[in-house]
């Protein structure tokens, strides 16, 4: 047992030394079994100007993977592009890799989350003029308050991934198969914030809402979008507005900040995670914090 832990400590280390280094201190979260796949919704429309979409995302906390809503949230400087965290399968673990804020958006694994974030880079808009230009291609936006739009849908093409079974994680048995490019790697290296004290309070809130654990939902959690964050002392609403457009799509038709997702396969329920701040007190089949 004890070379086994050594075994798995060396792994996790060399798993960390392969990672495109983020310049912001951050925790890593390792899973002895894959995430569920991502669900399919529809985006709320940009509430505001110069607003960001985050994608949702399939985080870990006491009662196994918990889903954290797409949201809209402000930028926190004029330039800022979100990379939007992932999660990557090296030596037997799952772990996840945290989003961040800096001048590009960088590598995330492959995973296409839709919505402008198709699996190589971004194409939900550009930064010109001093404002944020949204490509109504593959965004959606309230246009009673933004006006600066376009459509291009050639970069959606170049950049876009396929992954028809919604795939959450990156390498592995049936993962996304994008190692990252030189130009994603040089994009990890460059000067990052971490997520905004909306982000967090966010997640804080999904985290808490015992409605986001996949072995209370099965999987299909009932509230996948937002167009605003949810603060960390409140959970959203869940409502009755059901969607059926597939990820990526730019639709919308609920009078509610709620979403409802498609139905997806499913993994069944998982134990809790183990939370240490050292690769090496490993346990079977749990998750764990490794802090960066």
């Amino acid at each position: 047992m004890k070379g086994f832990r050594s075994l798995r400590s060396i792994l996790f280390a060399l798993l960390l030394a392969a990672i495109p280094a983020s310049s912001f201190a951050g925790v890593f979260i390792s899973v002895g079994f894959a995430p569920p796949a991502l669900p399919v919704y529809v985006q709320p429309p940009c509430p505001q100007p110069g607003w960001m979409w985050t994608p949702g995302y399939w985080a870990y906390g006491p009662n196994g993977y918990y889903w954290v809503p797409g949201t809209w949230v402000p930028a926190p400087y004029l330039g800022a592009l979100w990379t939007p965290g992932y999660w990557g399968w090296s030596g037997g673990l799952f772990v996840w890799h945290v989003g961040y804020w800096g001048p590009h958006v960088g590598y995330y694994g492959g995973v296409n989350y839709g919505f402008g974030y198709m699996g190589v880079g971004f194409a939900g808009g550009v930064w010109a003029g001093g404002a944020f230009r949204y490509n109504t291609a593959v965004v959606n936006v309230n246009r009673t308050v933004i006006h600066n739009t376009y459509v291009d849908n050639t970069i959606v093409h170049n950049t876009t991934i396929v992954n028809n079974t919604h795939v959450a994680y990156s390498g592995g048995p049936g993962g996304v198969n994008h190692p990252p490019t030189a130009q994603e790697n040089a994009y990890s290296h460059e000067q990052h914030l971490a997520p905004t004290a909306a982000q967090t309070q966010h997640e804080t809130a999904a985290k808490a809402n015992v409605n986001s654990y996949a072995s209370h939902n099965g999987g299909h959690p009932a509230n996948v979008a937002m167009a605003r964050p949810m603060n960390a002392g409140t959970h959203a609403n869940i409502g009755s507005q059901t969607s059926g457009a597939g990820a990526g799509k730019s639709t919308y038709n609920a009078p509610k900040n709620e979403h409802h997702a498609t139905p997806q396969e499913h993994q069944a329920p998982h134990p809790a995670p183990q939370e240490h701040s050292a690769p090496h007190n490993e346990s079977h089949g749990g998750g764990h914090e490794h802090g960066r």
